[in-house]
């Protein structure tokens, strides 16, 4: 009777277990269907203004829930378009990336709808030491003469997107690259005022942080506002310190008494 017990127990529990296994792998069949997807991604790192081929795509499966807005399933979507931005290793392809259709590669394909691309001379130190590479922003400073013939150095355009470094229009942060001229993404009116700027003055480029979005507008720095002395500097206490006050040495030399002036250390 107990080894008839102890069978049935062993059968139930084995109906039990492959019941059990049957439900968890139709329900991991359900989640591989209804959660995974394939995204397109670049194989390698891909520069500015490349025209896209097959060899530099791949699908990659991706969950559902997080896939990125725009992104694509079909590698024939993507055959002969052109990249308006660095891609890395592994990153989706997505439309906001991309030049409209129909644009041939290079430089003028990654131009924002609207902009212009004008190229400015510049030497090893107005390009800020070649630290200045496709993708970041700079302000443009201007050293000039006012109306007056007075010597005036201002920033005059600002958050001035490179688009390329000489003829190059990637992106290698490992170094920096020192280069005759540097190409803006301008507006219309910006590229006026950059070839009016150029023609009366010595331009500067000023590398900004990515992320910094805050306005740098001045008046302007003059020669007098640079030679003055700051307000801070000549209200400061230490600025206005009273002279030393002399003090008196009287030692004695062998059987002789001299007296000797000194000045107290200025600290």
């Amino acid at each position: 009777m107990r080894d008839t017990k102890a069978l049935w127990m062993v059968a139930i529990s084995l109906l039990l277990g492959l019941v059990a296994v049957a439900v968890g792998g139709k329900w991991l069949m359900e989640r591989s269907t209804v959660d995974i997807s394939g995204v397109i991604v670049a194989t390698r790192d891909i520069d500015v203004g490349t025209r896209l081929t097959p060899e530099l795509l791949e699908s990659k499966d991706w969950l559902r829930t997080s896939t990125p807005q725009g992104a694509f399933q079909d590698v024939k979507l993507l055959d002969s378009r052109v990249v308006r931005v660095n891609l890395t290793r592994g990153e989706p392809l997505l439309e906001a990336k991309l030049a409209p259709v129909g644009t041939t590669g290079g430089l003028s394909g990654v131009i924002a709808e609207g902009k212009r691309a004008i190229t400015v001379r510049v030497n090893d130190v107005v390009g800020v030491a070649g630290f200045a590479l496709p993708g970041n922003k700079v302000d443009i400073l201007i050293n000039t003469k006012d109306e007056k013939e007075k010597g005036i150095s201002k920033i005059v355009l600002e958050q001035i997107l490179v688009l390329a470094v000489a003829q190059d229009v990637g992106r290698d942060e490992t170094k920096p690259k020192v280069v005759t001229a540097v190409t803006l993404e301008v507006t219309p009116e910006e590229a006026e005022k950059l070839d009016l700027a150029r023609s009366i003055g010595t331009l500067s480029l000023v590398l900004r942080n990515q992320v910094d979005t805050g306005s740098g507008t001045t008046e302007g720095v003059r020669i007098k506002d640079l030679l003055k002395l700051s307000t801070k500097l000549a209200t400061s206490p230490a600025y206005h310190r009273a002279p030393p006050i002399p003090q008196t040495v009287e030692f004695i030399r062998g059987s002789q008494r001299a007296r000797e002036i000194s000045r107290e250390r200025d600290y």
